[in-house]
């Protein structure tokens, strides 16, 4: 076996390319402009960034400075220097502290090396074939106008793709051109691969790269610089002289965008697949929901005629003293059913015809926008060369490399890979587990609490003083209780993301697609049971056990909870309406506020400064651009991104049918949500390393697993809390008006608590004087059990046959895909070639064999495997030579 440094002479022949000027592919225009992002000699580009702050003084230096961390960075520094890459050191100097920077740069021998190492894509040709929105296309067909379109500067150009080879230099597009053969993001991957696996200690204690550096507070910072500021530059320049920075800024980050088509392909181009493919899903699902909350709104306003049109509605208003209540709770008192006239039409907004026919509509567009999803996003990963990414080009994460305690040979490539055992592993995730479940119980309690909390309120509120919270106890009670689980669920939410993380990391997957599925999948078990229990309690629990006048049932000798006055539905509106918009509320808010108040604070930690050292005759009017990029604040990632939009797509399908303006509250929310993180990211994050990825991950399962869950929560909604069904068993059976309806519904007290109260009242419910179920109860329950069966059928079944009839790759990708691998063909032959020659024989140990790894040590351990940086110099320079 060979080190892959080794590069080996062979006759295999690439598609024979043409480079030209214009067709530049580490850059977007011919010229870069001028960011400052280069070393003192004004050439060497700076493409990453390490900082560390410590004191001035050397009283204070000796006491805030711990010799371990100064000698695990002085290690470092050394063995990236032994990897081959170039630094600077410039320092700040402010009143208290000394902030030291260390500017990186990968030399073009390193670059060659690790390009080679991490399978980075190179262009083999240009795409000309235009790129167009589905929905242009429409616009354009119909021959309307299309005001989403907006005209962005410096497309970059698409290309047909291979992975990059050395040796194979001269036939790939741009090749003539060391500075711009490489995207700037490609030199940010490769630079952050020397970081993640380079040690700084001893390796079997985890001593090993930037990240576990960042956590021991040895380095402050690391990051990539951002290609200058986003500000516009006055006086104005043409567009196609700003930088991406700026046209991002000026095209997608500003609120003026907000019904503009976004720059995926800048943003790809800038950021990284894996953000773009992010607001690719957001701008995607934002705009599915037009269609949606218009269903939704117009249903809703239908709600307005059917309730002036009711006839139980009517007849409710105008019972007078007809219908005597029986009390709510153990001391509250007789009531009149008319005295909720206003609260059961309101109930009607909610709770009326058009509710059926609009969750059919949204279980159908939930299973649609899925399809369609995976069509574009099959469409986005091939452009964006990321189809088989997962499959074949992940390596394993730099952590696990580090602290897996024995290798194993990959049976696909044959090259020796770190392992952690299966059973280890399992029996950490079984812990895991369990804590999960632990958490459901917390949450379980917690809603226990709010219940008898609600309960409780009620009666204490009723037998206050004053006449006006008297009358509208319930509906304080449940409202207060509404505000204190959405509380209680931010609380819990926080708490166990903090958990989450520890006990992936505990469980030692070995990619990181693997472990970012693994903490997102605990983590949504954990909030989907947060988020969705008091409104599945509400929906199909509440008020179902609390037996009747003479034989209540109690929780901890509390009454059980009943619905309110207009039913369960128009309290299921009220509880999603509290925690699904006060939820975007505060997030919304926070993520405006935050980012700024902590940028605030961060500048004024850095400023004033004092003077750089070595120029102490003055002080440079404009910070450098790695101390500007210092005061921004680290990234976040994506995860608490798309946890809140499928939490709030959850909300919008699972209980859509008690509350049709869901839909339009999330569009509203998005279209603030695109802008909000756009400026986080263009404007106050420090630019974020690249990552490429596929797709959305474990996100989409996620999506269908709540897409099938809404179609069961909506048929068994509509069946057991909504009167529809009970509406359309009295007009087939009774009277086709609902003449006498309200009646229908009412049973009257039993005899015995008549007898012991002196008075008969009515309630809610199918039973007769003695307390036992009417023939009528089984009857709609028969009906209710097969229209939920029905449902659920029908809709699956026309799901079914959406899924068929759409494909999850469109024939123009395949057809792009099929062009692309004919021409990365002669390519690929010596990786496959090279790839036999690893695949151990008959003679050697199979792949199963594991090798107790004697020394857990990466290229850089004990002044080993640097690339050999002489060799792959010489023969990439006399191919250019040449």
């Amino acid at each position: 076996m060979r080190r892959r440094g080794d590069q080996r002479e062979d006759g295999t022949t690439l598609i024979t390319m043409e480079t030209s000027p214009e067709n530049n592919y580490g850059t977007m225009n011919a010229v870069q402009p001028e960011d400052g992002n280069v070393f003192s000699d004004g050439s060497t580009r700076v493409d990453f960034v390490l900082v560390w702050e410590e004191p001035r003084s050397m009283q204070e230096e000796s006491m805030g400075v711990s010799p371990a961390h100064r000698r695990w960075r002085e290690e470092f520094l050394k063995r990236l220097r032994h990897s081959g890459l170039l630094q600077e050191q410039k320092e700040v100097l402010q009143t208290k502290k000394r902030i030291c920077f260390v500017l990186l740069s990968a030399p073009w021998s390193v670059l060659c090396y690790y390009a080679e190492e991490i399978s980075l894509r190179v262009p083999l040709q240009v795409v000309t074939a235009p790129i167009v929105n589905w929905s242009e296309q429409i616009l354009s067909k119909l021959s309307l106008p299309n005001l989403m379109s907006q005209d962005v500067p410096n497309p970059p150009p698409d290309y047909y793709t291979c992975q990059f080879r050395t040796n194979k230099l001269e036939r790939f597009l741009g090749s003539d051109n060391k500075d711009t053969f490489f995207k700037t993001t490609q030199r940010h991957q490769v630079l952050y691969e020397i970081l993640a696996r380079t040690p700084y200690g001893s390796v079997k204690n985890g001593e090993v790269g930037v990240d576990r550096l960042l956590n021991e507070q040895v380095f402050t910072a690391a990051y990539p610089l951002h290609e200058g500021d986003y500000q516009l530059p006055t006086p104005p320049v043409s567009p196609q002289s700003l930088s991406l920075r700026q046209i991002l800024y000026a095209y997608w980050a500003q609120w003026s965008c907000w019904r503009r088509y976004q720059p995926l392909d800048h943003i790809r181009e800038y950021f990284g697949e894996k953000i773009a493919l992010y607001f690719a899903w957001l701008g995607f699902y934002t705009g599915w929901l037009l269609p949606a909350s218009v269903v939704g709104t117009v249903i809703f306003l239908i709600g307005f005629w059917l309730v002036a049109t009711d006839v139980p509605a009517n007849e409710l208003c105008g019972s007078g003293n007809s219908f005597i209540m029986c009390p709510l709770c153990n001391i509250c008192s007789y009531w009149n059913y008319s005295s909720i006239c206003v609260t059961y039409k309101a109930g009607l907004l909610f709770d009326n015809g058009g509710t059926v026919f609009l969750s059919v509509f949204m279980s159908l567009w939930a299973i649609t926008f899925l399809e369609y999803w995976k069509r574009t996003c099959s469409s986005l990963s091939h452009r964006w060369d990321c189809s088989e990414f997962q499959d074949i080009e992940e390596r394993p994460r730099p952590e696990f490399t580090a602290m897996a305690p024995m290798t194993m040979r990959n049976p696909v490539t044959g090259a020796e890979e770190p392992y952690f055992p299966e059973n280890k592993r399992f029996n950490r995730t079984l812990t895991g587990c369990m804590v999960i479940i632990i958490m459901v119980a917390v949450v379980l309690i917690f809603l226990t609490a709010i219940i008898l909390y609600r309960t409780i309120l009620s009666i204490i509120i009723y037998k206050s003083e004053y006449s006006f919270f008297s009358f509208s106890a319930g509906r304080i009670a449940s409202f207060s209780g509404s505000v204190l689980n959405l509380l209680v669920i931010l609380l819990l939410s926080r708490i166990y993301t903090a958990l989450a993380h520890i006990l992936t990391r505990w469980e030692m997957h070995r990619t990181q697609t693997k472990y970012e599925d693994m903490f997102i999948l605990k983590v949504f078990v954990f909030q989907f049971v947060n988020f969705y229990s008091s409104p599945v309690y509400i929906a199909f629990f509440k008020g179902r056990f609390i037996g009747y006048p003479g034989n209540y049932n109690t929780l901890f000798g509390v009454r059980n909870e009943d619905c309110g006055a207009g039913g369960c539905l128009i309290d299921l509106a009220q509880e999603l309406l509290v925690i699904m918009v006060g939820k975007q509320l505060i997030n919304n808010i926070q993520e405006f506020i935050s980012p700024k108040v902590k940028s605030w604070w961060q500048k004024r930690k850095l400023n004033p400064q004092l003077k750089e050292a070595g120029q102490e005759a003055q002080r440079q009017e404009e910070a450098s651009p790695w101390e500007a990029d210092y005061q921004l604040l680290v990234c976040e990632g994506l995860f608490s991104e798309y946890l809140e939009m499928v939490i709030q797509f959850g909300f919008i399908t699972i209980f859509v049918a008690a509350c049709p303006l869901a839909p339009l509250f999330a569009l509203i929310n998005n279209w603030v949500e695109v802008r909000l993180d756009a400026q986080k990211f263009v404007t106050e994050y420090r630019r974020p390393v690249v990552e490429r990825a596929q797709d959305i991950g474990i996100w989409f399962p996620i999506l269908q697993f709540i897409a099938h869950m809404a179609v069961l929560s909506n048929a068994f909604l509509i069946a057991f809390t909504s009167s529809f069904v009970p509406r359309l068993y009295y007009r087939y059976t009774r009277d086709s008006t609902l003449s006498g309806f309200i009646n229908f519904t009412l049973a009257t007290s039993p005899l015995s608590y008549q007898q012991q109260h002196n008075t008969s009242c009515r309630y809610w419910a199918f039973r007769d004087e003695n307390g036992e179920y009417l023939p009528e109860y089984f009857h709609l329950l028969a009906i209710r059990l097969g229209f939920v069966i029905i449902f659920e059928h029908v809709v699956f079944f026309i799901g079914r046959l959406i899924d068929l009839m759409v494909p999850d790759v469109s024939e123009e990708v395949e057809m792009k895909i099929k062009r692309e691998h004919y021409m990365a063909k002669e390519a690929l032959a010596e990786n496959q070639s090279l790839g036999k020659t690893m695949i151990p024989g008959n003679g050697e140990a199979p792949p199963s064999e594991l090798r107790q790894r004697r020394s857990r040590i990466s290229p850089q351990e004990s002044d080993p495997p640097s690339p050999n940086l002489e060799e792959i110099a010489e023969e990439t320079e006399a191919i250019f030579s040449s």
